[in-house]
């Protein structure tokens, strides 16, 4: 599983050869939850987080969005 990165027991794992027409996004597993979040805007695009992961979530992600995209280009 390709995880990129582990905190609070949240994991961020990307697939880097997922849907080349879907948006470019990243996994997120939290104990019973998964979501799929864009890359763009943060926005859950299926599935659901608690609020307190989904915050958790959008502060790593800004922190980490240029990384991200470039490895969303595949």
């Amino acid at each position: 599983m390709p995880t990129i990165s582990r905190f609070y027991g949240i994991l961020i794992i990307m697939f880097y050869r997922e849907g080349y027409n879907e948006e470019p996004h990243f996994h997120v597993r939290y104990n019973e939850y998964d979501a799929k979040v864009s890359i763009k805007d943060g926005y859950v695009l299926k599935g659901n987080l608690p609020s307190r992961a989904f915050n958790l979530v959008n502060e790593w992600a800004a922190l980490h969005r240029d990384e991200l995209i470039e490895t969303g280009k595949g």
